[in-house]
């Protein structure tokens, strides 16, 4: 076995990374992606619509259904929360599910729920409790009820200070804003 399977957890996939560690009570259907290095924590739920890419982190009771696209190093809090239907009702199914796609390095916080159909930016940041309804661009902070920006991360994480057009870390990393893009530097 090139993976970690908790003696509890239900692997349907023949399609899961080297390194990857799937804990506890986890469910992953047949259909289901998932990369190298991963770390699936307990209680989870993967559909078979569902890519995960390398180096993620799914903390405990994240379900990702159909139509989920996770890039790699994205890390989701405990109890993020996805949906993939707008107009949901019982025993009716769309004829394909809305896409939502996290972005290279992307953090959700703990708690957040992400309507279906949105795109989550490349490392950007959403803080806990967030209700995500609209696409976050790359870099971004975002939080509340519905998520709001308030300012621009780094790749290390950290809040960045807001300048004119340039903005700088304690990391030593530069990013540049233009026309409402913040963009990587050095």
């Amino acid at each position: 076995m090139i993976y970690f399977k908790h003696d509890t957890a239900i692997v349907e996939t023949p399609n899961v990374g080297v390194d990857t560690r799937v804990w506890a009570y986890v469910h992953i259907l047949p259909g289901a992606k998932i990369g190298s290095d991963c770390n699936i924590c307990d209680h989870c739920f993967i559909e078979n619509d569902v890519l995960i890419g390398d180096r993620v982190t799914v903390k405990c009771g994240v379900y990702l259904w159909d139509g989920v696209e996770i890039a790699d190093d994205v890390f989701l809090g405990p109890n993020v929360v996805f949906t993939n239907d707008d107009m949901p009702r019982s025993k009716q199914y769309p004829e394909v599910f809305m896409r939502t796609i996290i972005k290279k390095g992307a953090s959700v916080g703990a708690n957040t729920t992400l309507i279906g159909g949105i795109e989550i930016g490349e490392y950007s940041m959403i803080g806990a409790g967030s209700v995500v309804t609209k696409d976050v661009p790359d870099f971004a902070f975002v939080y509340g009820n519905p998520a709001r920006p308030h300012g621009y991360v780094c790749k290390c994480g950290k809040k960045l200070a807001q300048p004119e057009n340039e903005f700088s870390c304690e990391c030593g990393k530069r990013y540049r804003l233009k026309k409402g893009k913040l963009t990587f530097c050095a």
